[in-house]
């Protein structure tokens, strides 16, 4: 098995945080549901940013001209 340090750094950060709630999902994720109240601000909405962008996209049946 190939030794990947990305993948590692997530497991480890995911046991982190699994331990400082006991392995607790339910609350894992009061947590961040809490998180995404409070900073809501910094969220990236893309149903919203997909929406502003279906007018800008070329027309297919005129090949984009």
């Amino acid at each position: 098995m190939i030794n990947d340090p990305i993948v590692n750094q997530a497991r480890r950060v995911r046991d982190e945080l699994a331990k400082k709630f006991n392995y607790d999902v339910d609350a894992i994720f009061s947590d961040l549901r809490e998180k995404q109240r409070k900073y809501s601000n910094r969220i990236v909405n893309l149903r919203r940013q997909r929406k502003g962008e279906q007018g800008s996209a070329p027309d297919a049946k005129s090949g984009g001209v």
